[in-house]
Protein backbone atom coordinates (compact mmCIF):
# COMPACT_ATOMS: atom_id res chain seq x y z
CA UNK A 1 0.00 0.00 0.00
CA UNK A 2 1.37 3.40 -0.97
CA UNK A 3 1.91 5.79 1.91
CA UNK A 4 -0.24 8.91 1.98
CA UNK A 5 1.47 12.23 2.34
CA UNK A 6 0.92 14.44 5.37
CA UNK A 7 2.50 17.76 6.28
CA UNK A 8 4.90 17.93 9.21
CA UNK A 9 2.52 20.26 11.03
CA UNK A 10 -0.39 17.88 10.39
CA UNK A 11 1.61 14.92 11.70
CA UNK A 12 2.62 16.92 14.77
CA UNK A 13 -1.05 17.74 15.45
CA UNK A 14 -1.97 14.06 15.12
CA UNK A 15 0.82 13.06 17.52
CA UNK A 16 -0.41 15.69 19.97
CA UNK A 17 -4.00 14.38 19.68
CA UNK A 18 -2.80 10.80 20.11
CA UNK A 19 -0.77 11.71 23.20
CA UNK A 20 -3.82 13.42 24.74
CA UNK A 21 -6.09 10.44 24.03
CA UNK A 22 -3.59 7.98 25.49
CA UNK A 23 -2.47 9.92 28.56
CA UNK A 24 -5.58 11.88 29.54
CA UNK A 25 -8.68 10.30 28.00
CA UNK A 26 -7.66 6.71 28.82
CA UNK A 27 -7.21 7.73 32.48
CA UNK A 28 -10.64 9.38 32.50
CA UNK A 29 -12.23 6.29 30.94
CA UNK A 30 -10.55 3.98 33.47
CA UNK A 31 -11.94 6.12 36.31
CA UNK A 32 -15.41 6.18 34.74
CA UNK A 33 -15.38 2.38 34.36
CA UNK A 34 -14.20 1.96 37.95
CA UNK A 35 -17.03 4.15 39.25
CA UNK A 36 -19.63 2.37 37.11
CA UNK A 37 -18.36 -1.06 38.22
CA UNK A 38 -18.68 -0.01 41.86
CA UNK A 39 -22.43 0.40 41.42
CA UNK A 40 -23.01 -3.34 41.58
CA UNK A 41 -24.56 -5.86 39.19
CA UNK A 42 -22.88 -5.36 35.81
CA UNK A 43 -25.60 -7.19 33.85
CA UNK A 44 -28.12 -4.41 34.58
CA UNK A 45 -25.76 -1.47 34.90
CA UNK A 46 -26.48 1.08 32.13
CA UNK A 47 -23.65 3.37 33.23
CA UNK A 48 -21.16 0.51 32.91
CA UNK A 49 -22.46 -0.39 29.43
CA UNK A 50 -22.20 3.26 28.36
CA UNK A 51 -18.66 3.54 29.75
CA UNK A 52 -17.62 0.36 27.87
CA UNK A 53 -19.07 1.81 24.65
CA UNK A 54 -17.20 5.09 25.18
CA UNK A 55 -14.02 3.13 25.85
CA UNK A 56 -14.45 1.21 22.58
CA UNK A 57 -14.92 4.47 20.66
CA UNK A 58 -11.81 5.96 22.34
CA UNK A 59 -9.71 2.91 21.46
CA UNK A 60 -10.95 3.07 17.85
CA UNK A 61 -9.90 6.75 17.65
CA UNK A 62 -6.46 5.88 19.04
CA UNK A 63 -6.06 3.02 16.56
CA UNK A 64 -7.14 5.20 13.63
CA UNK A 65 -4.67 7.99 14.45
CA UNK A 66 -1.88 5.47 15.03
CA UNK A 67 -2.65 3.78 11.69
CA UNK A 68 -2.61 7.15 9.91
CA UNK A 69 0.75 8.08 11.42
CA UNK A 70 2.24 4.64 10.69
CA UNK A 71 1.10 4.73 7.06
CA UNK A 72 1.94 8.33 6.20
CA UNK A 73 4.96 10.01 4.71
CA UNK A 74 5.73 13.42 6.16
CA UNK A 75 6.27 16.22 3.67
CA UNK A 76 8.44 19.11 4.84
CA UNK A 77 6.38 22.30 4.86
CA UNK A 78 9.50 24.29 3.92
CA UNK A 79 9.88 22.41 0.61
CA UNK A 80 6.50 23.43 -0.77
CA UNK A 81 6.80 24.41 -4.42
CA UNK A 82 5.36 27.67 -5.70
CA UNK A 83 5.69 26.46 -9.30
CA UNK A 84 3.01 23.77 -9.16
CA UNK A 85 0.23 22.80 -6.77
CA UNK A 86 1.17 20.15 -4.23
CA UNK A 87 0.44 19.12 -0.67
CA UNK A 88 0.67 22.21 1.53
CA UNK A 89 0.26 24.69 -1.33
CA UNK A 90 -2.02 27.66 -0.90
CA UNK A 91 -3.84 28.35 -4.16
CA UNK A 92 -5.95 31.23 -5.36
CA UNK A 93 -8.68 29.76 -7.56
CA UNK A 94 -11.25 31.40 -9.78
CA UNK A 95 -14.56 29.57 -10.09
CA UNK A 96 -15.85 30.35 -13.60
CA UNK A 97 -19.48 29.49 -12.81
CA UNK A 98 -19.73 31.99 -9.93
CA UNK A 99 -16.87 34.34 -10.79
CA UNK A 100 -15.76 33.97 -7.18
CA UNK A 101 -12.06 33.89 -6.26
CA UNK A 102 -11.05 31.75 -3.27
CA UNK A 103 -7.84 31.05 -1.37
CA UNK A 104 -7.55 27.39 -0.38
CA UNK A 105 -4.77 25.31 1.11
CA UNK A 106 -4.30 21.74 -0.11
CA UNK A 107 -3.77 19.46 2.92
CA UNK A 108 -4.01 15.75 3.73
CA UNK A 109 -7.47 14.31 4.38
CA UNK A 110 -7.14 14.29 8.17
CA UNK A 111 -6.15 17.99 8.22
CA UNK A 112 -9.02 19.16 5.98
CA UNK A 113 -11.28 21.86 7.40
CA UNK A 114 -13.23 23.74 4.76
CA UNK A 115 -14.36 26.43 7.21
CA UNK A 116 -10.71 27.49 7.61
CA UNK A 117 -9.93 27.15 3.90
CA UNK A 118 -8.16 23.78 4.06
CA UNK A 119 -9.27 21.18 1.52
CA UNK A 120 -8.10 17.61 1.17
CA UNK A 121 -5.78 16.49 -1.59
CA UNK A 122 -8.33 13.68 -2.08
CA UNK A 123 -11.32 16.04 -2.53
CA UNK A 124 -12.52 16.66 -6.09
CA UNK A 125 -11.04 20.18 -6.23
CA UNK A 126 -7.84 19.20 -4.40
CA UNK A 127 -7.24 16.15 -6.57
CA UNK A 128 -7.87 18.06 -9.81
CA UNK A 129 -5.64 20.99 -8.76
CA UNK A 130 -2.60 18.84 -7.94
CA UNK A 131 0.40 19.35 -10.27
CA UNK A 132 -1.27 22.32 -12.00
CA UNK A 133 0.57 25.60 -12.60
CA UNK A 134 -0.54 29.24 -12.56
CA UNK A 135 -2.87 29.87 -15.50
CA UNK A 136 -3.97 26.22 -15.79
CA UNK A 137 -7.67 25.45 -15.79
CA UNK A 138 -9.39 22.26 -14.70
CA UNK A 139 -12.87 20.79 -14.60
CA UNK A 140 -14.53 18.79 -11.84
CA UNK A 141 -17.80 16.93 -11.78
CA UNK A 142 -20.16 18.13 -9.05
CA UNK A 143 -23.81 17.40 -8.26
CA UNK A 144 -24.69 20.78 -9.83
CA UNK A 145 -22.80 19.86 -13.00
CA UNK A 146 -19.34 20.52 -14.33
CA UNK A 147 -17.35 23.26 -12.58
CA UNK A 148 -14.39 25.02 -14.16
CA UNK A 149 -11.56 26.57 -12.13
CA UNK A 150 -8.43 28.53 -12.99
CA UNK A 151 -5.31 28.70 -10.86
CA UNK A 152 -4.47 32.37 -10.36
CA UNK A 153 -1.70 32.08 -7.78
CA UNK A 154 0.29 29.43 -5.88
CA UNK A 155 1.92 30.12 -2.54
CA UNK A 156 3.22 28.46 0.61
Amino acid sequence: MAKKQISKSGAAKLREDLDYLITVRRQEMAQKLKEARAQGDLSENAEYDEAKNEQAILEAQIAEIQFTLDNSEEVDDANISIDEVGLGSTVKLKNFSTGKVEMLQIVSANEADFSSGKISDESPIGKAAMKKKVGDTFLIEAPVGELKFEILEIGK
